[in-house]
C-alpha cells in the first residue's frame, strides 16, 4: 500500500559506510521453516551474498567483511560442518569469475590451519586470481573469532618484545592493531546482523569499537537489495560522535560543507 510519501532513496558519496561488516545468521533457520535440512539454507546464503556484493559494488562501497564461519562453528553436528566446506570450496572455485568482472578483490581472514589442505590451496588461488582487482574488497571471516584475533596479535608484539624491536613503551593501540587480521583497512563503519539476535558473537571485538550496530530479524536467505537499503538509510540518519558531543559534530559538519 502506497502511503502517500516519497520513499527515500539511498544516499551517495560521504554518507554511506565505507566499510561494512556483516553477520549472516539465520541459514538453517530459513531452511527448518520450509521443511529443508539445515544445510539447505546454507546455498541459499551464497545467493544473498551474491546481492549484498552488488549493491556495494554499485553504490562504490570500498570494503563488506562477511562473517561466514566462525571458530565456534565447529562445534555444530559434523555432518553440516562437512557440507559448509565442501560448499565454501565449491563457492571459490565458481564466483572467482564473477568477481574478476566486478573487479571484487577477495581475502579471506581468519585461521586456515583447521582447513583442510584442498581448501588451503582454494583459498589461496582465489586471492591470487584476484589479488590486482581495484574495486571492492570483500573479507570472508572463515575460522575467525575476534579473541583469536586479538590473542595472535599479542603473541606477535610479544615476540617483537622479546627479539628486541620494541620495548615495553612502545606497546599501544596501534602496535596492537598493525598485527591484526586485517591491518590497514579502515575499521567498519557499520555492522549488520541479520537473524533477529542483537549480539555480536566475537566478530571483529578489536575493530568495532566504535561501529554502528543494525540488527533485522531477517534471515540471511532472505536479506535483499531492499533490506540492504534500509539498513544503509538507517546508517545515514545517524549521529556518529566518537566521544565529541553532538554540537561538536554539528560544528564540524558545517565547517566542513
Amino acid at each position: 500500500m502506497n502511503s502517500g510519501k516519497t520513499k527515500e532513496s539511498v544516499p551517495v558519496g560521504k554518507r554511506l559506510p565505507k566499510h561494512i561488516a556483516i553477520i549472516m545468521d539465520g541459514n538453517g533457520r530459513w531452511a527448518k521453516k520450509r521443511g529443508l535440512p539445515r544445510y539447505a539454507g546454507h546455498p541459499a546464503g551464497v545467493e544473498a551474498v551474491r546481492r549484498v556484493v552488488e549493491v556495494c559494488v554499485e553504490l562504490q562501497i570500498p570494503t563488506l567483511t562477511l562473517f561466514a564461519f566462525s571458530s565456534e562453528n565447529w562445534r555444530r553436528p559434523q555432518k553440516e560442518v562437512n557440507l559448509i566446506m565442501d560448499l565454501f570450496v565449491r563457492s571459490l572455485k565458481k564466483e572467482v569469475r564473477r568477481l574478476n568482472r566486478n573487479q571484487v578483490k577477495l581475502r579471506i581472514i581468519g585461521d586456515r590451519s583447521a582447513f583442510s589442505k584442498r581448501l588451503q590451496k582454494q583459498i589461496e588461488e582465489a586471492e591470487h586470481q584476484t589479488e590486482t582487482n581495484k574495486g571492492l574488497l570483500l573479507q570472508v571471516a572463515a575460522n575467525y573469532g575476534g579473541r583469536w584475533d586479538i590473542t595472535q596479535a599479542a603473541k606477535c608484539v610479544a615476540e617483537r618484545v622479546q627479539s628486541g624491536e620494541l620495548t615495553l613503551d612502545m606497546i599501544d593501540e596501534e602496535a596492537i592493531s598493525q598485527h591484526l587480521s586485517f591491518a590497514g583497512v579502515p575499521e567498519p563503519d557499520l555492522f549488520i546482523r541479520t537473524g533477529g539476535e542483537q549480539r555480536i558473537s566475537n566478530f571483529l571485538l578489536w575493530q568495532c569499537a566504535y561501529t554502528e550496530l543494525y540488527f533485522t530479524d531477517l534471515l540471511w536467505p532472505d536479506f535483499n537489495r531492499q533490506a540492504m537499503e534500509a539498513a544503509l538509510l538507517d546508517f545515514t540518519h545517524r549521529q556518529r560522535r566518537f566521544g565529541r558531543t553532538g554540537e561538536q559534530v554539528q560544528d564540524q559538519t558545517a565547517e566542513a560543507s
